[in-house]
């Protein structure tokens, strides 16, 4: 059993470190939570087609448990910039087969990486305990009630547009607070859904509607917030931002990547969404113990 299994023990230091999930309370500022990535996908930027067949991908998602995973993020659609949209079917028939396998046999919690409400309420129903939408609820207004009905932990993203169109205005009069703005305003209308705060976490979005300046401006600025008293979730894995100071394709990226987890560690953030488990859950594990000595 890993530490965030055993969290429901141990004792929070603010509401801002506890993130509900579910029956389980996790205290995620008292050591960094790792959420490793399996895209069930055809087309993902990183991953795509590998983890297809639900054999693979259950193996996959085992083997990252075993590797330290705090919970296992599971989507079927691609979520990179210009990618095509998938219908509800089609990603419900991706998806349930996994979360359905992984269900029973998991220790740590099944997210499901989606933006439609009826994909999250199915597979809330097969066993997942996280939604993670990258709108925050924007782009499916019933999400909201969706999650609001169930115990699920609850990820709003900020992102301007969908992936097909993210991408073509990455242009801002002031990133971060603009970014703090759209969360609060989700927050505020996750809990007047009658989601309690406690079940909820943000995320910048790193990669979403932003240019190689703004991700940057965002790993520079992310203690700014901290002022929507959340855990701060981080998505910086292999993303193109890292390929393009380093001149890596997307499989090489993994020392940047983890320089990245490592300054938002330093910079307040908790949770970090990541395709290679071992090496960032020690990366994260480092800057922690040297950031923040009294918080473990």
């Amino acid at each position: 059993m890993n530490d965030s299994q055993k969290a429901g023990v141990e004792q929070p230091h603010s509401d801002s470190d506890v993130w509900t999930v579910g029956t389980r309370t996790l205290h995620v500022a008292q050591r960094p939570h790792i959420m490793g990535i399996l895209n069930v996908t055809p087309d993902s930027f990183s991953d795509g087609s590998l983890f297809l067949d639900p054999r693979k991908a259950v193996d996959r998602a085992l083997e990252m448990e075993a590797e330290g995973a705090d919970s296992i993020d599971i989507g079927g659609e691609s979520t990179r910039p210009f990618a095509p949209p998938v219908d509800e079917n089609q990603e419900l028939r991706r998806v349930l087969p996994v979360i359905e396998k992984l269900a029973g046999r998991l220790r740590i919690p099944i997210s499901i990486d989606t933006y439609k409400a009826s994909v999250a309420r199915e597979a809330l129903r097969a066993g997942a305990e996280i939604v993670n939408d990258i709108s925050g609820g924007t782009f499916d207004p019933r999400m909201l009630e969706v999650v609001s009905t169930s115990s699920a932990g609850l990820i709003v993203m900020h992102t301007r547009g969908k992936p097909t169109e993210m991408q073509q205005d990455t242009a801002y009069s002031a990133l971060i607070p603009e970014i703090i703005s759209f969360l609060r305003d989700r927050l505020s209308a996750a809990t007047e859904a009658g989601i309690s705060a406690t079940r909820i976490v943000v995320d910048p979005g790193i990669g979403f509607g932003k240019s190689l300046e703004g991700n940057l401006e965002i790993l520079r600025n992310l203690e700014q917030l901290a002022v929507l008293d959340r855990p701060i979730l981080v998505g910086t894995s292999r993303k193109s931002f890292i390929g393009t100071i380093l001149g890596r394709e997307t499989g090489d990226r993994a020392f940047g990547t983890a320089a990245t987890i490592a300054l938002a560690v330093a910079k307040g953030a908790s949770i970090f969404r990541v395709h290679d488990v071992r090496q960032m859950r020690d990366a994260a594990l480092i800057a922690h113990a040297v950031m923040r000595p009294t918080a473990g």
